[in-house]
Formats: structure tokens, sequence, C-alpha cells
């Protein structure tokens, strides 16, 4: 598996060695210690699985999970292919706002490693597109937060016409999120994810957050 860092600090892409033959396909698409080795972070202890399935220009996101308790995942697409977004949601982080996307697909097998903080939506290429995560932590409603994915400041890269649902659509902007309080603090999220195990720190903060006039 090779690890590369995303523009966000703390999110990466995970791509395994495929292995091809006349029966199939066999692939690793997560190993903790190529995962150590590249970010020295000793994770991933997983507490639940979900998988989704998505028509195409469907979009889901951008959901996020309250810090504390926080929750980091592992996103991988088996069947089909998505475009996934990564938004760093952690304020006074010195990338706040900042995303990133990686195309995820069944034939690369590759996978995003999102930190606890980062927010995360994508868009299904594909029609039943399936998407798998591997999470830290249990879903729980209460807990669960979003942002809107059509937020202009963010300029999101979505498709001209998509698919919300209800909850998505009137998720609110960056900017209010940020004025009510419910986005996480970067000192929050950071201690919150090296309680998952000791390693480096993505970055250090920055003081107070502005908002982003370019995306990635």
């Amino acid at each position: 598996m090779t690890v590369r860092e995303l523009a966000v600090p703390g999110a990466y892409e995970l791509t395994p060695w495929v292995h091809r033959d006349e029966r199939g396909t066999v692939a690793v698409p997560l190993h903790v210690d190529d995962l150590l080795a590249a970010t020295g972070r000793d994770w991933f202890a997983v507490r639940q699985t979900i998988l989704s399935r998505t028509v195409r220009g469907g979009v889901r996101g951008v959901h996020y999970t309250a810090t504390p308790p926080g929750l980091a995942k592992v996103v991988q697409c088996p069947r089909g292919r998505v475009t996934d977004i990564v938004v760093d949601l952690r304020v006074g982080s010195p990338s706040f706002g900042r995303w990133d996307t990686v195309v995820l697909d069944e034939r690369a097998l590759n996978a995003v490693y999102l930190p606890i903080g980062v927010g995360h939506a994508f868009v299904a290429e594909q029609d039943d597109s399936v998407v798998s995560y591997l999470m830290t932590g249990t879903y729980r409603a209460e807990t669960e937060r979003a942002v809107s994915v059509r937020d202009p400041v963010l300029a999101l890269p979505l498709p001209a016409a998509i698919r919300l649902s209800a909850r998505d659509r009137d998720a609110p902007t960056l900017a209010a999120a940020a004025a009510a309080g419910q986005l996480p603090a970067y000192a929050d999220a950071l201690a919150a994810d090296r309680a998952l195990g000791p390693g480096r720190e993505p970055g250090s903060s920055a003081g107070p957050a502005t908002l982003p006039t370019v995306g990635p």
C-alpha cells in the first residue's frame, strides 16, 4: 500500500497493490503497518462498518461528527466510481476551509483516510456506486453534523445536476455553522485524534479561522 497526504493535512489517499489474474483480483486496501510508516500514527481500531449505495449524480455530505467525541474513518468504493471530497472543518486549522478530491473506484480499490474533524462528501459517477466506511466510533444521530455541499464559498467541484437528501439540502453554510459554534475546534480534533494512537501532528494551531476564498 502506498500513502499520499492530501491538501488537507492529516487526510491521506491509500492505494493498494492489486494482484490480477484470470480469476479476478486481490487487494489489501488498508495495512496499518504501512499507514504507521508513512504517517507516524498508530491507528486504526474499527468500531463500525457502513455501506451505502448511491445513484449516479447522488451526493452525500459534507458530513462530520461533533468533536468531542469525533470520529475518523477510511472510505473506499468497492463497486462503481465516486469523486470523494475531504474538507477541513477544524476551526483554527492552518488549512481551514481547504478541500481536496480523490477518485475512488472498483479498479484501483484505493481509499481515503479522514482524521477527526475533517468533513466528507462524495459524488457518485456511476449508478449503484457502493461506498464502504471503516469507522473508529459508532454512528449516533445526535452527534452527526453537516455543512452545505453547495456553499459558494467552499465552491466544491459538483456537477450541474445533483441529487441531495433533505438533510443535505438544508445544511448550513460553513460560515453559519462556524457562527453557531457547530464546527470542531482544531485543538479538540487533534486531541481526539491523538487518543487513537501516538504519532506526528498534521500541523499546529493557527489562531482564529478565516473563511476561504478558493477551494483546494
